[in-house]
């Protein structure tokens, strides 16, 4: 299916709900290649590899709320 989106003013585009029912996630990801924009459903739980380590999660670590860089920069410091 192709349809024209339209950009808001600030910049937003609205995909169609028929689109969105197709996937199991509301996080999207766009990638821009050369003049050609891709947008591809997002699952984050997927992306994830053994490399990574989460050093802090707002939910877990902080009941949601986040922190200052500063103060993430300083509890790094201490884990060294």
């Amino acid at each position: 299916m192709t349809t024209v989106l339209k950009a808001t003013s600030k910049g937003q585009i609205t995909l169609p709900a028929k689109w969105r029912k197709n996937f199991t996630t509301d996080q999207f990801i766009a990638t821009q290649k050369g003049n050609i924009l891709e947008i591809a459903p997002l699952d984050l739980t997927k992306m994830q590899t053994q490399d990574e380590l989460t050093v802090f999660d707002a939910l877990r670590d902080n009941n949601g709320k986040g922190i200052a860089a500063k103060d993430l920069a300083a509890l790094l410091k201490k884990m060294q």
